[in-house]
């Protein structure tokens, strides 16, 4: 009755952590591509700007996306390592430490959208300061937080693609989906990487994000929709 039992929270939480996944690739899409990507313009200070000023309730609730993105990322963290725990408690561990220290600097780098506000709210104290450089302080400010997002991607690369490997030796979701997982995550955390030593290979952004975001959406739908084989590896827990 106990196992039972414990199964079926399990199963829960397997679900839980589909959940989470799919919010988390929801509202980052919607920042990313619209809340905060649509008033980008590259290498134009001014228009960007403008577009902020423009639509500021549209950017404000882009930043309180990526909060709700980040917290839905650390929420399935802990869905996944409660669920995969018995399969190798340690690296579930090293899993939850990366992915940790890729929240840290995400909900970091955040605050620099609230500073692309500030800069551009037009205060008083901010009248000795010519618009133009404002315009390109905020510019920089979105660059850093850019910078920032992809420096994340390593320990995200690198902790997704722990938790992958730990569902392939468990086999709770099919090992061609968990195999794909690592595939894409040690991907993504190499671009991040290659980002910081060779610039110009940010062109190259749909390479990385595509199989990660197919995996993920992917992982999550499962989890959701058909929860996890747990007695599959029932008989090696530890």
């Amino acid at each position: 009755m106990a196992n039972v039992t414990q199964e079926a929270a399990q199963a829960r939480t397997a679900r839980f952590a589909g959940a989470m996944y799919l919010i988390q690739m929801a509202t980052g899409v919607f920042t990313q591509l619209y809340a905060r990507g649509s008033l980008i313009v590259r290498g134009d200070p001014s228009q960007t700007a403008q577009n902020i000023i423009d639509s500021e309730r549209l950017f404000r609730i882009g930043i309180a996306s990526d909060l709700a993105c980040y917290t839905a990322v650390l929420l399935a963290t802990w869905a996944l390592y409660v669920l995969l725990r018995s399969v190798d408690r340690n690296l579930a561990l090293l899993a939850v430490l990366l992915r940790l220290i890729e929240l840290a600097i995400h909900f970091n780098v955040t605050t620099n959208s609230l500073t692309v506000l500030r800069l551009l709210s037009g205060d008083e104290y901010l009248k000795s300061i010519d618009i133009s450089q404002l315009q390109s302080l905020a510019q920089l400010a979105l660059g850093v937080q850019a910078a920032g997002m992809n420096m994340g991607f390593i320990p995200l690369g690198l902790g997704s693609a722990v938790f992958a490997y730990l569902f392939f030796q468990s086999q709770y979701i099919p090992r061609v989906l968990a195999g794909w997982g690592v595939f894409s995550s040690l991907l993504l955390a190499a671009y991040a990487l290659s980002i910081i030593m060779y610039p110009k290979a940010g062109a190259l952004q749909l390479v990385p994000m595509l199989p990660m975001g197919i995996y993920e959406v992917t992982l999550g739908f499962w989890l959701l929709l058909r929860g996890a084989k747990l007695k599959s590896f029932a008989t090696s827990a530890v």
